[in-house]
């Protein structure tokens, strides 16, 4: 049988503030059998446009991606929210254009979220190990819009030496919400706090998420309140790559 071609949709973030991520996908999808292609055009899902009530141009760069990412046999992500617009919301933005929903409906089905796609296509297994608590924060769009709830700890079962403990409040939003904590600052400073306090009250080594954007809202509290608790993608711990600087640490 032959490797699946694989469309790595890298995200903005971790493209300008954390590429370390799109580097441990990379080798976590080679690991699981995929022959990976990072589409040199990709840019912005249309994400922050949506948001903002600009859909016009979030209605654009969906037709931009659509058209990009045609042939891959499945377009992987390695976040919730950009998995989750071109999935979800894609459909939405062009519901009426007869041109375009038939496509953006194809791509919708064989985008996945990556900790989703390695474990419910792949069945894959990580080969690696790591001497540390950590607790896990579910994302708001890869809980709500594309049902990743059960595929990151099952994953993360598979690092040897980590034991992953309970959050209070893991499926409470962290604040961030995209253009949300740059509308409403006060409102998202207190849900931060609050989920910080819940971080540090576990005493866990290290906060995992799938979404980089709530990682660097977590983190910078986390940092700002002294606490010790270090954050990464998780898909940089089942890569390997969880012994390298935390989010926030990079020089």
């Amino acid at each position: 049988m032959s490797a699946p071609r694989v469309a790595l949709f890298v995200t903005c973030l971790v493209d300008l503030i954390r590429p370390r991520i799109g580097f441990a996908a990379l080798r976590a999808l080679e690991a699981a059998g995929c022959e990976v292609i990072v589409p040199y055009a990709q840019t912005c899902c249309g994400q922050p446009a949506l948001n903002s009530g600009d859909r016009a141009t979030a209605a654009d760069l969906a037709r931009r991606n659509i058209a990009m990412l045609d042939g891959y046999d499945q377009v992987v992500v390695p976040s919730g929210s950009c998995g989750a617009t071109i999935r979800a919301h894609y459909p939405e933005i062009l519901a009426d254009d007869p041109e375009w929903l038939p496509r953006a409906e194809e791509l919708a089905g064989r985008t996945w979220e990556i900790l989703a796609y390695l474990d419910e296509v792949r069945g894959w297994r990580p080969d690696t190990a790591l001497d540390a608590t950590a607790v896990y924060h579910d994302s708001c769009s890869g809980l709500r819009e594309l049902g990743v709830k059960r595929q990151p700890r099952r994953l993360l079962a598979g690092v040897e030496g980590l034991t992953l403990k309970p959050l209070d409040g893991e499926e409470t939003c962290c604040g961030f919400g995209g253009t949300f904590c740059v509308k409403y600052p006060a409102i998202s400073d207190a849900i931060t706090t609050e989920k910080a306090a819940a971080i540090e009250a576990s005493e866990a080594d290290l906060l995992l998420a799938g979404d980089l954007g709530c990682l660097m809202n977590m983190a910078g509290k986390l940092h700002r309140r002294g606490a010790r608790t270090r954050a990464f993608h998780t898909i940089e711990l089942l890569a390997g790559m969880g012994d390298g600087p935390a989010i926030g640490e990079e020089a």
